[in-house]
């Protein structure tokens, strides 16, 4: 079929690559180039560097609405439109295909509706996950359901390893939803019909969302960590006998039946570092401070003097 794809990060780009291999793209929109960084340097998105690289035709409007743009995908009589981790699509854009426009979603829908599912499926310990094909409609993430897969969430799994995991699987399976949408065998199924309990959501993750309660059972404070690991990363304050405060950033620990009072530190001051939680406490691996790179727990006990008098809040 003849495919017009809609995407912007690492995560679309396993989709695109899989879709070009057996489909004919014939468009990529992806967001406008912006200056970034410190430098402001422009740069390009994932999946336009994809495009380029693959002689792929690039359209990059910066208002979805725009007159020209929309002529120009009317122009392109394209079968379908897919979209992978893109923006909110106007029922202008969406409505246009003879086939219908698709959306590739990272969690088991109707469950984690909205911005981050991969990390709030992790932050609230599930045990699975998974990727949903959908049609699109004016709601967000709300359309029909065409085809799951499921993924297991082991217990130190993290939001990048799953990242990893739903970027190829979901690619996997959104070819075959294109595949039978090609032939005809899809119809899709309300999301109404598979809502039994209350929907766990997804909102977007904010600075305050990251912080670690340590009052938290080692549990939910290890999933709340490794659902913000590697990006944006959970934080807490680190407190030092002269209570100088040091932002700090964990990625990485495991459970402890050590009974610490929550925040408080106990270090060998070489490679154990441990930190209460409301029960039981968390072996930290790898972490950061403020203006430094993470590091393994050893290069971090080299690098600072700490000792028991330290604590988290």
């Amino acid at each position: 079929m003849k495919v017009i794809f809609m995407g912007t990060p690492e995560f679309a780009v396993a989709s695109l690559d899989a879709i070009n291999k057996v489909h004919e793209v014939i468009g990529v929109v992806t967001v406008a180039d912006k200056p970034a960084g410190r430098g402001k340097k422009i740069r390009y998105s994932a999946v336009k560097e994809y495009a380029l690289e693959n002689d792929l035709p690039l359209l990059q409007p910066e208002k979805l609405k725009d007159k020209e743009f929309v002529n120009s995908l009317q122009k392109l009589n394209a079968d379908l439109f897919v979209v992978v981790a893109f923006r909110m699509l106007p029922e202008i854009i969406w409505s246009m295909p003879v086939k219908g426009t698709i959306n590739l979603h990272g969690s088991l829908l109707p469950n984690y509706r909205g911005a981050a599912p991969l990390n709030w499926a992790i932050m609230n310990g599930d045990s699975k996950t998974g990727a949903t094909t959908f049609f699109i409609k004016k709601e967000i993430d709300t359309g029909n359901i065409i085809d799951t897969v499921e993924v297991e969430i082991t217990e130190n799994m993290d939001a990048g390893d799953l990242h990893d995991r739903l970027m190829l699987e979901g690619a996997d399976l959104l070819i075959d939803t294109i595949n039978n949408i090609g032939q005809g065998k899809v119809t899709g199924t309300p999301q109404a019909e598979l809502i039994t309990d209350k929907i766990k959501e997804a909102p977007k993750i904010f600075k305050d969302t990251c912080r670690i309660d340590w009052n938290n059972s080692n549990s939910e404070v290890h999933n709340h960590i490794r659902g913000l690991s590697p990006y944006p990363a959970a934080w807490s304050t680190l407190i030092d006998s002269d209570c100088k405060e040091l932002g700090l950033k964990l990625f990485k620990t495991i459970k402890t039946e050590s009974n610490l009072t929550p925040g408080i530190i106990k270090t060998d001051g070489k490679e154990l570092l441990q930190i209460g939680c409301g029960s039981g406490s968390l072996q930290i691996l790898e972490l950061q401070l403020a203006g430094k790179k993470r590091m393994d727990i050893k290069s971090f006990l080299n690098g600072i003097k700490l000792d028991d008098s330290y604590k988290c809040i």
